[in-house]
């Protein structure tokens, strides 16, 4: 027997598994279970990436100073306040690494984000799951399950795989009701999808234990490059920097996001063509009498009569060649989200699901 030990919390931790991108036999795999950007990588990213590569044998720069006055000028945000990550994954790590460990607790929501007790676990802090109310945040019980071991609060907003938004004035009142001592994180990585929500921007803005993370993966189509980034108060911001390694980002990665971030035009035209087939497949979901919430997103989470049936039209989906995810880990046995893809790529889904009901 070794004498070797991880540390508390470690061996509670579950591996992480991805969305499927293969089905054996078939090379028209429609991949749509890991809400990634049909239209791919904007154009400008791409001539980045290219203009990139011959200097790769150079270290990065450590400031990562042009991504974040882009995302500050983007944004209006003070780039000084803003870190940068490894996906905003990496910048969720380095908020609970640098706030929390054995003793404490981390509270998050039963549909939140499978990595958050993965991360609490990695501090060797408690994770605190509380109920949601109609696949919905439900800032009461987020508020009941505060005690004074409670360090944090992680939030999805808008949720995954709900696709629900918590709305401003509920999430004001969250934020009203948490101790000054616990931070509130605030996890917009579709915060693009939704109109007219700032992804916690103001409350990160003025509050000195609010932060949000951002991503690069979603609606900037970067998810092979894996950049993110989080905004908060200046004193929690300069903790953060000391965790980071000084190269966690390449100049490929920094200037593909620089070059993203600054394209409106592929921002506006992302989230129409998004706003367009998600109505288009939610009403065709319905028309099947397949129920559906309305999603500000870029996926929609269909719910079956139970896990059976789910399980039966996730094989019919693969059959046709597509892919889409089963969220039972997430506490749905009984649904799939399916992310919103180009008009071909919708009527693609939906033939096959109307397929599947005909019981062909």
């Amino acid at each position: 027997m070794t004498l070797i030990t991880p540390q508390p919390g470690i061996m509670e931790i579950a591996l992480y598994q991805g969305g499927k991108s293969k089905i054996a036999g078939r090379d028209d795999v429609l991949k749509l279970s890991s809400n990634e950007n049909p239209l791919g990588v904007p154009p400008g990213a791409q001539a980045a990436i290219v203009a990139a590569a011959g200097q790769v044998h150079l270290y990065p720069s450590t400031d990562h100073a042009a991504l974040r006055g882009a995302i500050g000028a983007v944004h209006g945000l003070d780039p000084e306040r803003i870190i940068c990550g490894v996906g905003s994954d990496e910048v969720l790590q380095f908020v609970t690494q640098a706030y929390a460990g054995p003793g404490d607790e981390i509270i998050h929501t039963e549909h939140g984000f499978s990595m958050y007790p993965v991360l609490t676990h990695m501090t060797g802090a408690t994770p605190v799951r509380v109920p949601e109310a109609g696949r919905r945040v439900d800032v009461d019980a987020i508020l009941d399950a505060v005690t004074a071991r409670t360090r944090m609060v992680l939030l999805t907003n808008p949720g995954n795989p709900t696709g629900t938004l918590l709305a401003d004035e509920e999430l004001l009142r969250l934020a009203d009701g948490l101790p000054e001592r616990v931070i509130l994180v605030i996890d917009a990585a579709y915060a693009e999808f939704a109109e007219g929500y700032d992804g916690g921007a103001a409350l990160a803005t003025e509050r000195p234990n609010v932060l949000m993370t951002r991503t690069f993966s979603k609606i900037y189509g970067l998810g092979g490059l894996r950049v993110g980034w989080g905004y908060g108060p200046q004193e929690m911001i300069d903790v953060l920097r000391r965790l980071r390694q000084p190269f966690n980002l390449s100049e490929l990665q920094m200037a593909a996001a620089e070059a993203a971030v600054r394209d409106a035009d592929w921002l506006r035209d992302c989230v129409a063509l998004n706003r367009d087939q998600r109505a288009r497949l939610t009403g065709a979901l319905r028309q099947l009498g397949l129920a559906c919430d309305d999603s500000e997103t870029n996926f929609v989470l269909a719910r079956f009569a139970d896990a059976a049936e789910a399980e039966a039209a996730d094989r019919a989906l693969q059959a046709a060649g597509i892919l889409v995810r089963g969220v039972g880990g997430y506490g749905f046995p009984e649904g799939l989200r399916i992310t919103v893809g180009d008009a071909d790529q919708t009527g693609r889904v939906i033939a096959a699901l109307s397929r599947w009901r005909e019981g062909g």
